[in-house]
């Protein structure tokens, strides 16, 4: 399987501003200073949360219903930490938290199946050179 994005860059430097799809299902506007936190404007951090969120979320619920928990709901946040190494900026740390709700499994077994949702997914696999990537696993 592969995944294909598009940037377009429009406008000077100075202005940093580029539209982007996604597959035909995430358009915006990327604009690199400030770093938005709402509307449209998107950062490629925020996309990489989104990325891992998704996948990782994919990962989890795939391996809940091959452990015979079909029934279930998880919910992921990642929170994309962008600093500075050697002056260049770096991603780096994310922090994944997940709530799921599986009916019949306690804090423990969802904890061990998250950690191995995240040691499969091709998104953190894929962001093996992040310095830290954490997980908070917790059950509803």
């Amino acid at each position: 399987m592969a995944a294909a994005t598009s940037l377009q860059w429009m406008g000077d430097l100075p202005a940093r501003s580029r539209t982007f799809s996604a597959e035909n299902t995430i358009r915006g506007v990327e604009r690199s200073t400030p770093r938005p936190d709402n509307g449209t404007d998107r950062n490629p951090e925020q996309l990489i949360a989104a990325a891992h969120a998704s996948c990782f979320s994919i990962a989890l619920s795939t391996i809940l219903s091959r452990s015979g928990c079909p029934s279930h709901t998880v919910q992921t946040q990642a929170t994309v930490t962008l600093g500075s190494v050697d002056g260049a900026p770096t991603i780096t740390r994310i922090a994944l938290v997940t709530v799921g709700q599986v009916p019949g499994m306690d804090e423990l077994a969802f904890a061990e199946l998250a950690l191995a949702a995240k040691i499969r997914c091709s998104v953190s696999r894929a962001l093996a050179g992040v310095p830290e990537i954490s997980l908070r696993a917790s059950l509803i």
